[in-house]
């Protein structure tokens, strides 16, 4: 299988969840990958992320099952709660789920950290300080040119550059994204007291709040959505005034507003719809994850995206001419990609009724909760039991 890659010279830009686990997928194979990270150092903003089983699976076909265990809590369940009362709406119980063990939460500085040891492990070079300002796409080897003036060719280029990525804008131009009109905060405070490894999704009309444990149960993650009509900057590490982050959850419960409480410095993000990449491939260039499909975080399957793409472009390299890997890899995934970022939309919608919308939602919920609980720990099976390693 290293036939086609062996050799090959591959860049990177990006050393986030996409770029590494694709870089270690690809150095697996022979090729000779670098990833080029703007940053001094690879780290990530402190927050959590949920792996599940179809992200897990990748993970594990690295070789990193292990790793992601003991770096990771098991996710027994998910609850979904009146944010005002605490009432319980209902509850999923993973450990129902034939999956169960690969429901994971994790805090994304250890997935990271783990994707970049594995990378270096396998050979390959990760170059820090490498800001790209220009991409040049053409009737020639891809060519990057980075802040220090540098001029960098490669025999195919993976845009891993997520949201602004300018490997997407070379291959589709740039398109304005949509605001949907919702902000979201996210943090992570030290837990006071012992956590069961439950994600809860407290709800509101109009803003949700979820939270969960991570390293061991030693912090809690917070991430917390609003509804506002105000634009707020496209970005991950902006930060916010605490105290409006308070306000707007003012109503909560007691529990909830203590957390919001040991907040100081909440990061701020605000959450914007962007397409589906039209073009994710051409002139020796190709994009995935956040370059490719941005979603929003309402099915927690931004990292799980990225990795099923790392895969499947890997394995498509390693088994196909250049074109039909890079056709063939945009086939696999772009409907697959374009449906869950519409399911995510839909759980935005779902989480912030209001009024009669919200009893009658509630009350089904609640009802199905009790007769057929299947069928709610099965609703996105579609998503989780989809295997991409299998082929």
């Amino acid at each position: 299988m290293q036939g086609r890659l062996k050799g090959r010279e591959i860049t990177i830009i990006g050393a986030g969840i996409a770029g590494l686990a694709a870089a270690c997928a690809l150095a697996l194979s022979g090729a000779r990958a670098v990833v080029l990270e703007q940053a001094a150092e690879i780290r990530e903003v402190g927050a959590g992320i949920q792996i599940s089983p179809n992200g897990a699976r990748v993970l594990e076909a690295l070789g990193l099952g292990e790793e992601l265990v003991a770096s990771s809590m098991r996710a027994e369940a998910v609850e979904l709660l009146d944010g005002e009362t605490g009432n319980r709406v209902v509850r999923l119980d993973l450990n129902a789920h034939p999956e169960s063990g690969r429901f994971r939460l994790v805090h994304r500085a250890d997935l990271i950290a783990l994707l970049a040891r594995a990378a270096r492990d396998a050979g390959v070079e990760i170059r820090l300080l490498q800001r790209i300002e220009e991409v040049e796409l053409g009737d020639h080897a891809p060519r990057l040119r980075t802040a220090q003036g540098a001029l960098v060719e490669t025999d195919l280029l993976i845009g891993a550059d997520g949201l602004h990525s300018r490997v997407r804008s070379a291959l589709n131009g740039r398109v304005a994204p949509f605001f949907t009109g919702q902000v979201a905060w996210r943090a992570t405070i030290p837990a006071q007291s012992e956590m069961p490894p439950v994600a809860r999704v407290y709800m509101g009309p109009g803003r949700h709040l979820v939270t969960y444990p991570l390293r061991n149960g030693r912090l809690r993650n917070i991430v917390a959505v609003e509804e506002r009509r105000d634009w707020v900057e496209e970005s991950w590490s902006l930060t916010d005034d605490p105290l409006a982050l308070r306000i707007a959850f003012e109503n909560f419960l007691p529990d909830v507003r203590e957390w919001l409480e040991r907040i100081d410095r909440p990061n701020l993000w605000g959450l914007f719809r962007h397409p589906v990449a039209s073009r994710w491939h051409g002139h020796g260039a190709v994009i995935l994850g956040d370059a490719a499909h941005p979603t929003l975080p309402f099915l927690a399957q931004g990292a799980n995206m990225a990795l099923e793409d790392a895969w499947i472009l890997a394995q498509s390299l390693s088994r196909l001419p250049l074109t039909e890997a890079l056709e063939s890899y945009q086939a696999q995934r772009a409907p697959r990609v374009r449906k869950i970022v519409e399911a995510a939309n839909a759980n935005a919608r779902n989480y912030h009724l209001s009024g009669l919308k919200r009893d009658v939602a509630h009350a089904g919920l609640k009802l199905i909760g009790r007769v057929a609980p299947d069928r709610l720990i099965g609703r996105f099976d579609w998503i989780y039991r989809h295997d991409v390693t299998s082929a």
